[in-house]
């Protein structure tokens, strides 16, 4: 998960800011704040990975605050000034959104950071922290039980508000667990899950079928793809199918 610190000094705008970054399933809102001040004293106590910030600003811009930063993050700028797009990217800046933009315009970005943040986090360290065990199984609390399950007999994972229901292979009874959706995705191994919808996270091994907007496990299962995940799965599917 990405931990994203939202900059702007105008309510309104900075309200739509978090509210695309909480629609965003690799972005975990961090912070918000209405200055570069009180965003500095953020950066002091918080892990932040990346900064969508506002350019024009008062007592500090939104430029001058990245400059200041001795390892700054992942920056992407927020303004309704174009003239600062070149001045953004010579402090490499991962990306420039011109004010209005929309939810699309924001994805567009927000993939640009994902994209960095790999690089800057090669694949392996998820799963050195991971709380996977080395024979493929994980402890889950249900009810006043802790039961092992193997992750290869997960088929998928069903958001319920709070909780998450577990499904599993061979008829067994599916496990619900006290759990985020977003605490799940990080603990199981990105190449065999993916999150397809806001309240779906599939083993890839288990699909049978994709079928336009939606993931068929079996005859009675279907699994809807969300418009947010829809990029990432295709991509997926691009890397792993015969032919054209």
């Amino acid at each position: 998960m990405i931990r994203v610190l939202a900059i702007d000094d105008e309510p309104l705008a900075l309200r739509q800011l978090t509210t695309y970054i909480q629609k965003v399933p690799f972005l975990e809102l961090a912070g918000q704040c209405q200055s570069a001040l009180q965003a500095r004293d953020i950066l002091e106590s918080e892990v932040i990975d990346a900064i969508f910030c506002d350019i024009h600003m008062p007592d500090l811009s939104g430029m001058d605050f990245v400059r200041q930063l001795p390892a700054p993050p992942l920056i992407v700028f927020t303004t309704a000034y174009s003239e600062y797009a070149i001045e953004g990217y010579k402090v490499n800046a991962v990306d420039y959104l011109l004010k209005p933009f929309g939810m699309n315009d924001f994805l567009r970005a927000a993939l640009k950071v994902q994209e960095q943040y790999n690089l800057r986090h090669p694949a392996g360290s998820k799963e050195q922290s991971s709380p996977v065990q080395a024979d493929g199984t994980i402890f889950v609390k249900t009810d006043y039980r802790v039961v092992r399950l193997s992750i290869s007999d997960i088929r998928y994972i069903e958001g319920m508000s709070e909780y998450l229901k577990i499904h599993l292979d061979g008829g067994q009874k599916p496990v619900i667990t006290l759990l985020s959706m977003k605490k799940m995705e990080d603990y199981l191994p990105a190449a065999q899950f993916m999150r397809i919808h806001r309240s779906y996270i599939v083993n890839l091994q288990k699909i049978q079928e994709v079928n336009k907007n939606r993931i068929i496990m079996d005859a009675d299962t279907y699994l809807p793809i969300g418009d947010l995940y829809k990029d990432q799965f295709n991509e997926y599917l691009s890397r792993n199918f015969l032919g054209k």
